[in-house]
């Protein structure tokens, strides 16, 4: 189980850190939560700690996993379907596993397609929300701040093999 002080990540929200457990009267029921504080925004989110376990609650990542973060930015374009309608439904199903190296693969793929031929008004949404997940779980992961997560994003999907080839030289 979780303490306070630790950081986890609440999938469909975010990473943060247990800053208190509480128990609450909601609906007349009785219960603990760990209240959990975001990095972005400074929002507090109360989670069920009943529920932990069903929702796919997990510790951040190491500095290590965030090195393979990196690589998973970095690479190709998945195979992705052509209808958006599937794509969407595909791309919300590696989001909601809650696996940080399926939310970097869908930012990477959403970022790069929005490159190539722009995205539609959900899909840039859901980009959104994808990357402000894998930010969060960044900034705890590596204690850099937002921007710099931000910019590292950027420069990882944006980086080319050349770079690599200017930089031996």
């Amino acid at each position: 189980m979780f303490n306070i002080g630790d950081k986890i990540v609440y999938p469909m929200h975010g990473a943060g850190i247990i800053e208190n457990i509480e128990e609450k009267e909601i609906l007349g029921e009785i219960k603990k939560y760990f209240i959990m504080r975001m990095p972005i925004g400074e929002m507090k989110v109360m989670v069920p700690v009943d529920n932990v376990i069903d929702v796919g609650v997990r510790e951040i990542i190491d500095k290590v996993e965030m090195e393979e973060v990196i690589t998973v930015l970095k690479g190709n374009r998945s195979n992705m379907p052509q209808n958006w309608n599937r794509r969407f439904r595909a791309n919300m199903d590696r989001i909601k596993s809650g696996d940080i190296f399926e939310i970097a693969a869908v930012v990477r793929n959403l970022m790069l397609l929005d490159i190539e031929k722009g995205l539609s008004t959900g899909e840039r949404k859901m980009l959104s929300d994808a990357k402000q997940m894998l930010v969060s779980e960044m900034v705890l992961a590596c204690d850099m701040d937002v921007d710099e997560v931000e910019s590292l994003i950027e420069e990882s999907v944006n980086y080319t093999e050349d770079e690599d080839e200017e930089k031996k030289e």
